[in-house]
């Protein structure tokens, strides 16, 4: 048994965080892991795609170079980060910055190339705003807060990076075609819950089998004429053809990033969100991998290390890389918390980026396939935050009241929020406010409220943080006791580079 797997694995993990599948079994199960998270990977590149007005003929280099993107960050991230089988992808928390950056450049800028020069300015403010979050990791600064965090704190903060997803394109995008998105969810459910004892394959791919049935069945229907191009479920098969055989991607390849200090602040703020948001994941990985609670080391590790991948995502030109919430989801369904098959699916990834025709094949999954997907993924988030519960005293007022708010809050604001409509908006509102409108108003301030107040998880976790450690409780109420017991020793987690020390 190793360093990073003790003695109290849960039972339901097929393959723990160092156990090694064979080869051909590897590769299926890390691609399985890649389609939870191929939605949000393709639905990024495309958002940013159309408010830069980029022509059409590179929009598939620019989803290619995101899909290398997340190949090479996975793998650094479980090799030198905090090792956990977590897949690193396009981050929803910067997307509202970057859409504020390239509308202010485009703005400015209303020449023929203002798509490129507005991707430069987001690059640029990427870079720099990645130098900050290395800075936190490595010197330790976001761990330090883990002895100040109880599960009181966590399980919602869990909880509400499933239950802010809910309203995804993917599965609002099911209201024209519902049956599609119910076939792939009953999919799923039947291979892994009702089937899976049945025979390995139902418990090890019940993901994979469901979106592949799923997929075959939208494309028969398209080659039947029953879905016609535009539709919700339509399978465009002749794209594929289409597609160019390799793509041109490489570093700089759209010329070289501009720095400005104000797309530079609005950019801090939605780093903050992931980081943020990674803590939870972190902490999520962790309980379904049956592994105890990540240390102060492992976590300055992964913030550091996704730090250096947004630079990379920036040099690169894309909008930045993040753990991915999707992929956690598909451990507690198959059991399959192998980081080397996570490290599998990134070497496909990397690759697929590069060839044109399986980047262009895997954008022909429909949306209410991918809906369908994410309704059993995010749902079984929500499970798992809920199930740190169990250290805490669930008789105390406090803690259900705390627990309660929190989750509440983390619904309500990031609504709020959305009415508002953008970056802009809440800004010239914040201005009209009496008294402290002209500091709220303020492009740094009222950028970090909108991005992070836009970031279910984000407001959650802070509202259960400030309560949980200003309302008076014991350390056994809260569940400090239990949950310290959990947490891995420091010295448990090693990087790739401390093994290397060692050995020599």
């Amino acid at each position: 048994m190793s360093e990073d797997e003790p003695s109290g694995r849960s039972s339901f993990v097929e393959y723990g965080i160092e156990d090694k599948p064979p080869f051909w079994t590897s590769a299926l199960l890390g691609v399985q892991h890649y389609l939870t998270m191929v939605g949000a990977n393709i639905a990024v590149p495309l958002i940013l795609a159309r408010a830069l007005g980029m022509p059409e003929a590179l929009v598939p280099r620019f989803v290619g170079t995101f899909f290398v993107v997340s190949g090479i960050a996975t793998l650094a991230q479980t090799t030198f980060g905090n090792r956990y089988p977590i897949v690193q992808g396009a981050p929803f928390s910067m997307l509202a910055p970057a859409l504020a950056v390239v509308g202010v450049v485009q703005a400015t800028n209303p020449t023929g190339v203002a798509w490129q020069a507005a991707l430069l300015q987001l690059q640029g403010a990427i870079v720099v705003a990645a130098l900050v979050e290395i800075v936190v990791g490595y010197l330790g600064l976001f761990g330090r807060l883990r002895k100040f965090l109880s599960p009181v704190v966590i399980a919602p903060t869990i909880a509400l990076i499933g239950l802010s997803l809910f309203d995804t394109p993917q599965i609002t995008a099911a209201t024209g075609n519902w049956w599609l998105l119910g076939l792939t969810l009953a999919l799923i459910v039947l291979f892994s819950q009702y089937l899976g004892d049945s025979h390995p394959a139902f418990q090890l791919f019940p993901v994979l089998l469901g979106v592949v049935v799923a997929w075959g069945v939208a494309a028969t229907l398209s080659v039947a004429g029953v879905y016609q191009p535009g539709t919700s479920g339509y399978v465009d098969l002749w794209s594929v053809a289409s597609a160019p055989a390799l793509l041109p991607i490489y570093p700089l390849q759209w010329g070289i990033p501009g720095i400005q200090l104000s797309y530079v602040i609005g950019m801090l703020a939605g780093v903050a969100a992931s980081m943020i948001e990674s803590f939870g994941d972190y902490h999520a990985v962790a309980r379904l991998s049956g592994v105890g609670a990540p240390s102060e080391r492992r976590i300055n590790h992964g913030i550091g290390m996704e730090g250096i991948m947004n630079v990379f995502a920036g040099v690169m030109g894309t909008g930045g890389s993040t753990s991915y919430s999707e992929n956690i989801g598909a451990i507690g369904l198959t059991g399959v918390a192998s980081r080397y098959v996570v490290q599998i699916g990134a070497v496909v990834m990397l690759f697929v980026g590069f060839v044109g025709y399986f980047g262009q094949l895997i954008t022909t999954i429909p949306d209410p396939v991918v809906g369908g997907l994410y309704i059993a993924m995010f749902g079984q988030i929500v499970a798992v935050g809920l199930s740190n519960l169990k250290y805490v005293d669930l008789d105390s007022s406090r803690n259900i009241f705390v627990v309660g708010v929190a989750l509440f809050v983390g619904l309500a604001v990031p609504a709020y929020m959305g009415n508002v409509g953008s970056v802009a908006a809440f800004r010239e509102g914040m201005r009209g406010v009496a008294v402290i409108g002209p500091v709220l108003g303020t492009q740094l301030v009222a950028d970090t409220i909108y991005v992070v107040g836009s970031t279910g998880m984000a407001v959650g976790g802070l509202v259960a943080f400030f309560l949980d450690n200003t309302v008076q409780g014991t350390r056994r109420e809260r569940g400090l006791v239990e949950w310290e017991e959990a947490v891995e020793r420091e010295g448990d987690f090693a990087s790739a580079f401390d093994r290397f020390l060692r050995e020599d």
